[in-house]
């Protein structure tokens, strides 16, 4: 059976919200100024790019780990750029991981980014049916162990 996964968001205040999940966490959403909220929370648009981030991050970080990579730091950047026109969707989308750790192997990493982008970073898959999604990442060497 497919699994089934909600979010409900309660208004607080003008445009700011409370943003919940299935599984109890909450999250404060708002607008920007401009629009008539106060920037007192993450934007809908950037829920998305944090959406593409966090799944393509837990996939890299946990391929990494069963290649055992010494990972000491991990972190993915995601910019994006919106249509100037409504819906506003993402059209063009960069995505950069930094790697710290001792002796990673570019090619593992290189495998793990393909396999989180081509198989199973569901948030990819959606928004790449309108924005060019970029990968990029930066190898940090440390002397830490892990």
């Amino acid at each position: 059976m497919a699994e089934r996964k909600s979010s409900r968001i309660v208004l607080r205040d003008d445009m700011i919200f409370t943003a919940y999940s299935s599984n109890g966490y909450s999250l404060p959403l708002d607008a920007q100024k401009a629009v008539g909220g106060h920037d007192a929370g993450i934007s809908p648009m950037e829920l998305l790019l944090t959406a593409l981030a966090g799944c393509t991050g837990m996939d890299v970080i946990s391929i990494l780990r069963k290649k055992q990579q010494q990972v000491t730091g991990f972190e993915v950047q995601v910019e994006g750029i919106r249509a100037e026109e409504h819906p506003r969707v993402f059209t063009e989308i960069w995505v950069k991981y930094t790697i710290t750790g001792r002796d990673i192997d570019p090619k593992a990493v290189e495998r793990a980014i393909e396999l989180s982008r081509d198989k199973y970073c569901g948030a990819a898959a959606t928004l790449r049916h309108t924005a060019q999604i970029h990968y990029d990442y930066v190898i940090v060497e440390t002397e830490e162990v892990p």
